[in-house]
């Protein structure tokens, strides 16, 4: 069993981490969330890895959004990544600005949506994202659809009032 972990954990860790990472906006507590995933897989196995791990990831984030929210906390924004070469000051500012916009309408979307978009940039196909959000297969292509759509709009909107704030 601990070589089947240990398959899993080298598998699936950074895509784990990463998608938790962009749902969650905090790299801490995106590794948290994961280590805490992989202690489930340990004590229950599952059959079908991937799709079981996600859900389980997204079911520990949507757990601790609803702890925080009890408790009168807001979720952190999302910190840039450091990259081994820094861009000049002005473009980093830009990609910077970009990103919290692009996170910001990733907040307006609703959950499922959210997790859609964010399972499918890590790779998902239509039949685990079905399996990890408890959706039918054949209601995956229209809820991408809309969830690319209003993340556009959401998007477009924010790009929209930050070009009227600066006049």
């Amino acid at each position: 069993m601990t070589g089947d972990v240990g398959r899993l954990f080298a598998e699936y860790h950074d895509p784990l981490v990463r998608m938790l990472w962009r749902r969650t906006g905090d790299r801490d507590r995106a590794e948290d969330i994961a280590q805490e995933t992989f202690a489930r897989a340990v004590a229950a196995p599952p059959r079908n890895p991937r799709p079981w791990l996600f859900a389980v990831a997204l079911n520990l984030v949507r757990e601790d959004a609803r702890k925080a929210l009890r408790q009168g906390r807001r979720l952190q924004l999302l910190k840039n990544e450091l990259e081994a070469a820094a861009p000049p000051p002005d473009e980093a500012v830009e990609r910077g600005d970009r990103a919290a916009r692009v996170r910001a309408a990733l907040e307006q979307l609703n959950e499922r949506d959210r997790e859609a978009l964010l399972l499918k940039a890590e790779g998902f196909n239509y039949d685990e994202i079905a399996e990890t959000l408890g959706l039918a297969k054949g209601a995956i292509g229209t809820t991408l659809a809309r969830a690319r759509r209003r993340l556009v709009e959401a998007y477009h909107d924010m790009e929209g009032q930050t070009k009227h704030a600066a006049r």
